[in-house]
C-alpha cells in the first residue's frame, strides 16, 4: 500500500468512524448544526469579502486583505478548538498495524489541511480577489492574493494542531500563542502615525508579490515537519509510558470535615479528589480559571470591553465558563466506573447532588476574582449577583440535563490521544441556548425596565431555580434511571 492509498483508506475510516460511535444519533445532529454554522459564516465572510475589496480599491492597494488578516487568524484559531481534532487523537489504533507510523500522521496532517473548514475561507478571499482583480489590481496580484491568503490559513491549522497537542502536555504552553499575537498585535500600539503608516505601506507592498506567497508556502512546510515529528513523539510517549510508582507519601488529605454530610459529602471528596488527581480533570480547572483572570484583568484595567452589552456578556461568561467546561460533558468521567454507582439504590442522585453543591460553591472563585472590576467601576454588585445566580439556577439546570443523555466515558488521564471535541449534538444545542437565552434576557429587561431592576429581576429568578434543585435533580435522577441500560452501554461501548 503506497502513501495514497493509506491516505484514501484513513479518510475512509475517519468517514465512517463516527458510524461506529454509541453516540451516532447526536454525532448527526451535531453535523446538521455544524453545517447550519457553516452557511451562515460563509454569508459573513462574502459581506466582510466586499467590504474589504470596495476599501482595497478605494484605496488602490490590492493587499488590504492581507494587512487585517491577522484578526481573522486569531478568530480562526479560537473556533478550531471545536471544528479540529488533532491528529493524535485519530493515530492511536493504527500504531500497532504493520504501516509506517509517520505515514499515518501524514496522512491525518494532509487530512487536516484539506477539511471542509479551510475550504470555507475561500468565501472569503474569491469575492475579494474577483472584485479587486475588477477594480486597478492586475490578474498576478489579485492571484497572490488568494493563494497567499488560503496559505496562511492552512498555515493556521498546522499552528493550531502543534499548540493544541503542546497545551495538552502542560497548560504552561499557553505561553507561546500569548506571546505570538502580542507580537503580532504591537504595530497597532505605535504612536506615531507616520511610523505606522511607513510600516504598513512596507507589508502592503511585500504582501503584493509573488516573493510573499513562497515566504507563506515555506512557513506552512515548516510548520507541516515539526507537526510530524513532535504529534508522533507525544502520542508515542503517552501509549507506551509506563506506571509510575509513586514516592513515599507524606500525607493524604481525607477530608474529613466532609463526612458530616454522609453520602452526599463522599461524593463531594470524589469532586475534589479527582481535580487533584486527574490531569484531564485538573486542565479544565486551570484553564478556566486562568481564563477568567486575564478577562477580569482586561476588564478592570482596559477600555476593550467598556460597552454595556460587551460588559454584560464578559461578566455572565466569567460565572459560566468553568461550569460549561465541566457539565457539558457530566457523567462522562463517571463512565469509568459507572457500575459501581448503580449498585446501591439513589447512588447517582447523591452524586448529582453532590457535582451541584460543588459547582455552586465553586462561583465563589469568580466572584472574588472579578471583584476589581467591581472596584473600578465596571461591575456593580448586583450585576455580578445577578448572573452569579443565573450560572447557578437556569444554567446549571440546563446543563445538568445533559446527565440524562451523556452516555460517553472521558478518559481521566488522557489529555492527547483521548477525544476532546462535542460528540453530542444536544450537548452543542444546549451550551449554545445556556450561553445566549440569560443573554437575550438582560437585554429585553432592560428595554422596559432600568438596569438595577433588570438585575434585581435576574437575580430573583436565578435565586428561585437555585431553591428548587432538589426537586429538579430528582426529576433528572428519575429519568435516567429509566435510560439507565442504555447509557451503561454506551459507556461500556466508549471505553
Amino acid at each position: 500500500m503506497n502513501r495514497y492509498q493509506l491516505f484514501r483508506q484513513l479518510r475512509h475510516n475517519n468517514s465512517i468512524s463516527y458510524r461506529r460511535s454509541p453516540a451516532f444519533e447526536q454525532s448527526v445532529i451535531a453535523k446538521v448544526m455544524m453545517f447550519i454554522g457553516a452557511g451562515v459564516m460563509a454569508v459573513y465572510f462574502i459581506f466582510i469579502s466586499i467590504a474589504l475589496a470596495v476599501l482595497a480599491n478605494e484605496e488602490s492597494e490590492p493587499a488590504v486583505m492581507l494587512l487585517v488578516l491577522p484578526v481573522f487568524l486569531l478568530f480562526d484559531f479560537f473556533v478550531r478548538f471545536v471544528v479540529q481534532q488533532t491528529p493524535v487523537m485519530l493515530v492511536k489504533p493504527y500504531l500497532l498495524l504493520p504501516v509506517p507510523r509517520n505515514a499515518v500522521i501524514e496522512s491525518f496532517l494532509v487530512s487536516s489541511l484539506s477539511s471542509g473548514y479551510n475550504w470555507l475561507w475561500m468565501f472569503l478571499f474569491v469575492p475579494y480577489a474577483y472584485i479587486t482583480f475588477s477594480g486597478e489590481a492586475t490578474l498576478l496580484e489579485a492571484l497572490a492574493v488568494l493563494t497567499s491568503g488560503m496559505l496562511l490559513v492552512m498555515c493556521n491549522s498546522q499552528w493550531y494542531l502543534l499548540v493544541r497537542t503542546l497545551v495538552a502536555r502542560s497548560i504552561l504552553w499557553w505561553v507561546l500563542p500569548a506571546v505570538v499575537y502580542l507580537i503580532l498585535a504591537l504595530p497597532l500600539f505605535l504612536d506615531d502615525t507616520a511610523l505606522f503608516d511607513s510600516f504598513s505601506d512596507f507589508l502592503l507592498a511585500l504582501c503584493s508579490t509573488w516573493w510573499f506567497t513562497l515566504l507563506c508556502l515555506a512557513l506552512l512546510l515548516v510548520f507541516f515537519f515539526i507537526n510530524r515529528a513532535t504529534q508522533f513523539r507525544f502520542v508515542y510517549e503517552e501509549i507506551s509510558r509506563a506506571e509510575k510508582k509513586p514516592a513515599a507519601i507524606h500525607h493524604v488529605s481525607r477530608l474529613t470535615f466532609l463526612e458530616r454530610f454522609g453520602q452526599t459529602g463522599e461524593y463531594l471528596k470524589l469532586e475534589i479528589k479527582s481535580i487533584m488527581r486527574n490531569k484531564a480533570i485538573r486542565s479544565r480547572v486551570v484553564m478556566s480559571l486562568a481564563l477568567i483572570v486575564v478577562l477580569s484583568a482586561l476588564i478592570a484595567y482596559t477600555d476593550i470591553y467598556d460597552s454595556p452589552m460587551m460588559l454584560n456578556f464578559w461578566c455572565y461568561y466569567c460565572f459560566a465558563i468553568y461550569g460549561m467546561t465541566a457539565l457539558i460533558k457530566i457523567m462522562g468521567p463517571e463512565g469509568n466506573y459507572i457500575d459501581l454507582l448503580m449498585v446501591h439504590r439513589e447512588n447517582i442522585l447523591a452524586l448529582l447532588k453532590a457535582k451541584y453543591i460543588f459547582h455552586v460553591g465553586i462561583l465563589v472563585l469568580p466572584f472574588l476574582i472579578m471583584l476589581p472590576a467591581v472596584f473600578e467601576g465596571k461591575f456593580s454588585l448586583l450585576m455580578m449577583l445577578a448572573f452569579m445566580f443565573m450560572s447557578s439556577g437556569p444554567l446549571y439546570f440546563t446543563l445538568f440535563q445533559l446527565a440524562v443523555y451523556n452516555k460517553q466515558t472521558l478518559p481521566l488521564e488522557q489529555k492527547i490521544t483521548g477525544k476532546g471535541n462535542v460528540e453530542n449534538g444536544l450537548q452543542l444545542i444546549i451550551e449554545l441556548v445556556a450561553m445566549f437565552v440569560p443573554l437575550v434576557l438582560v437585554a429585553m429587561l432592560i428595554l422596559f425596565f432600568e438596569e438595577e431592576t433588570a438585575y434585581a429581576v435576574l437575580a430573583l429568578f436565578g435565586l428561585i431555580m437555585t431553591l428548587l434543585s432538589p426537586y429538579w435533580l430528582k426529576n433528572i435522577y428519575q429519568r435516567m434511571m429509566k435510560r439507565k441500560y442504555d447509557n451503561i452501554e454506551g459507556f461500556h461501548a466508549s471505553r
